[in-house]
């Protein structure tokens, strides 16, 4: 596939509906229908472009939809699913079986922590979790059973960015798959580009941007995809994580304004991490010329899109966080809720909610405090005004 820029990409793929339409028909079917028996045969044995036998295998709009997500990531291909969480587990157990280890970065989504952590564990995977800017260390974890390496482009909650060329020439050296979850920066950065073998997403966040629908999908080459299908033992059709076809049609419409958004996303969030940073406050954004992974950074971003519209701010203690967040949503900042990528700005406090899961020994490592709070700025145009509630509120609660 070429390399061109990701929303152009994008742009180029032009799907009709079935009278014509400018949005693709949604087929509202789970079952299809063959013209003869050896057509049935045919495409029980092997994935026909055009043709379709089951909506858990896969349904036309989900089809466009996985086409055009290939096309953001510059992949060959892609599977849409049901949820972010579900194309984790579908690539992990497809990748790895009894005896197989992980190796993941141990800043990560709540939710993908605790399945490494203590499901996996029953079907016989290990997985150490390391530091994932310590090198050296993730060298010393790889044993002739390490069959993924896994991380995500930039860290939740902490925002860390990952090395990832450097992970992929590990992988490479000890024949694993290296996996990154990129649902911080889409658009921003293609892994795919960098090293990434698998690239995932989950699509409930700023692909879809809504906070209206629950999805996910999986990034690879062909024979990949095509083996997370496969009717015997493709973990993606077995295990029945199936994206319904109205929300696939939403989140497809929804694709074509990921590039405008992104933009906007980051603007705010970079004005709004200066403006706490001039208070004197401990912000953690890469758009910020001291943090840790800022030129590398500027190394990896698609040009045009900005650092991204997570900030993460240290409020000094957990009092302060319990008082801060209610009265943020109070003062019409935004929504005190999980999640990210909406049009209005969220804000959270990780240690309490996505990511309670991680062992606290673990939170306290990586500095992820009960006084930690993570805003995903959203879409406002007057973003001055947002950062005159954010301050009006930090002063009630005694901050500045």
């Amino acid at each position: 596939m070429t390399n061109l820029k990701p929303a152009n990409r994008i742009q180029d793929y032009l799907v009709f509906g079935e009278f014509g339409g400018v949005n693709p028909s949604i087929t509202d079917s789970s079952t299809f229908t063959f013209l003869s028996a050896e057509k049935m045969e045919e495409i029980f044995e092997h994935e026909i472009e055009g043709c379709y036998l089951y909506s858990r295998h896969m349904n036309p709009i989900g089809s466009f939809l996985a086409n055009n997500l290939a096309r953001l990531e510059n992949t060959e291909a892609a599977h849409v699913t049901s949820s972010g969480m579900a194309a984790v587990s579908c690539t992990i157990l497809d990748l790895c079986s009894a005896g197989d280890e992980i190796i993941s970065s141990r800043t990560i989504y709540g939710g993908t922590y605790a399945l490494f952590q203590n499901v996996l564990p029953r079907f016989g995977i290990k997985t150490d979790f390391v530091d994932i800017l310590n090198i050296e260390e993730l060298k010393s974890k790889v044993t002739g059973k390490t069959k993924v390496i896994y991380c995500e482009t930039i860290s939740n909650p902490m925002l860390e960015l990952a090395n990832i060329p450097e992970l992929r020439k590990i992988a490479d050296a000890c024949g694993a798959k290296l996996v990154v979850d990129n649902t911080f920066t889409p658009m921003l950065i293609t892994p795919y580009n960098l090293g990434a073998h698998i690239v995932i997403h989950s699509l409930t966040k700023y692909i879809n941007g809504a906070s209206d629908a629950v999805a996910g999908c999986i990034c690879a080459d062909k024979d990949f995809i095509n083996g997370l299908k496969d009717v015997n033992k493709g973990t993606a059709m077995l295990l029945g994580p199936t994206l319904d076809s109205l929300r696939a049609a939403s989140i497809l419409k929804n694709l074509h304004t990921l590039h405008i958004r992104m933009v906007q996303h980051s603007k705010n969030a970079q004005y709004i991490a200066e403006k706490l940073h001039e208070l004197g406050l401990r912000v953690i954004y890469p758009g910020l010329e001291f943090h840790p992974q800022h030129q590398l950074m500027e190394q990896f971003l698609n040009p045009g899109f900005g650092f991204g519209g997570m900030v993460t701010l240290d409020v000094k203690n957990d009092e302060i966080a319990h008082k801060l967040l209610p009265l943020m949503q109070e003062n019409l900042v935004g929504y005190f809720a999980v999640s990210l990528g909406y049009y209005k700005t969220l804000f959270s406090n990780p240690k309490h909610s996505t990511s309670s899961e991680i062992p606290e020994n673990i939170q306290n490592e990586i500095g992820m405090t009960a006084s930690i709070i993570r805003f995903s700025f959203g879409l406002d145009m007057d973003i001055e005004r947002t950062f005159d509630r954010i301050k009006e509120s930090l002063k009630e609660v005694g901050l500045i």
